[in-house]
């Protein structure tokens, strides 16, 4: 049983052997950057743990894991290219160092890339694979759209984001999972309940994620400190924020989310209203809720193999970027 740096390894000597033609150069180029630039390769190690807990022989979804990692970088490139974000793991994003099309070129043959390297799975899994994969991928998709709408949207649920997050966020980590369960030989039960697992941690991710925007150390995050204040984004702090204040408070975040603001004195203000009515408090607890329901899912399965999991979801609660 390998760990989870075991797995991170071979999944980074994996990508190495991916083929990427020299020409045309600003279509394969791009495609290169964002696929060297780093990153924790937490879905396709998800999925060689979901595979090792069924069957040792991990190489047998080793593509497979690759053809997600690329998945997910290709729905990074396109939403820096809507964010407009000027950085991602603290380097250029695709669309700064080259341009917008290319940037859209690129990820829309990562897309078909990860197409490519999912028919490695054997025959047999090959439909349930594929089905599982494309309900994530069109979720995912959903997930981003809803994520725009809610911009320009002045009312937004936090059981409406909620929603929002699992698609967006969650089901390709759920899916990550179910599909190494499937290629490994799992029950259905059993890869729904990894399904369930993935679902309820990628949650909690995003909710950590989100917290780590406003409060995480600029250092340690890779990505523009504050950039979800800035985009006037409704996540979860800002959501929960207007719920618990009182007048005042709730008539400035209105305002700071529908005005332009110097972005230091708008990133500044807002962070102390959210620690005035203890919204990180707030955040971590209903992402511990989301983990204990994850816990619940994964201790349905009967096997000694799923430690490294238990190992994940740890870790995923202690990140600092």
């Amino acid at each position: 049983m390998k760990s989870i740096q075991e797995l991170q390894l071979l999944i980074q000597e994996e990508l190495k052997t991916i083929y990427f033609p020299a020409n045309p150069k600003n279509l394969y180029d791009p495609i290169k950057y964002v696929m060297g630039i780093g990153g924790k390769r937490i879905r396709p190690v998800l999925t060689l743990m979901a595979h090792q807990i069924f069957n040792s022989d991990i190489e047998k979804s080793v593509k497979a894991a690759v053809a997600i990692e690329i998945f997910h970088n290709f729905t990074l490139l396109h939403d820096d290219i809507m964010d407009e974000a000027p950085l991602r793991r603290g380097v250029k994003t695709v669309h700064e160092k080259w341009d917008k099309n290319s940037a859209i070129l690129s990820g829309d043959t990562m897309l078909v890339q990860s197409y490519n390297l999912l028919m490695s799975v054997e025959d047999i899994y090959l439909r349930e694979v594929l089905n599982t994969f494309n309900k994530a991928a069109i979720e995912v998709c959903e997930g981003q759209q809803w994520d725009m709408d809610y911009e320009n949207r002045e009312v937004v649920s936090i059981k409406e984001y909620l929603k929002m997050i699992e698609y967006k966020t969650s089901v390709l980590l759920a899916a990550s999972l179910k599909i190494g369960a499937i290629n490994g030989g799992a029950t259905k039960e059993e890869s729904n309940h990894l399904y369930e697992f993935g679902k309820n941690m990628g949650i909690a991710f995003q909710l950590k994620d989100d917290l780590l925007d406003t409060f995480g150390d600029p250092g340690n995050f890779g990505k523009q400190l504050g950039g979800d204040i800035i985009s006037n984004k409704k996540t979860y702090l800002y959501l929960k924020a207007l719920e618990l204040s009182d007048e005042y408070q709730k008539e400035r975040l209105i305002y700071y989310f529908s005005n332009t603001i110097e972005r230091d004195q708008k990133i500044e203000a807002v962070k102390k209203i959210f620690s005035n009515l203890e919204i990180p408090a707030q955040t971590t607890k209903l992402m511990e809720q989301y983990h204990k329901r994850a816990l619940s899912h994964l201790d349905s399965i009967n096997s000694d193999a799923k430690k490294p999991l238990y190992t994940f979801s740890e870790l995923l609660l202690k990140r600092i970027s």
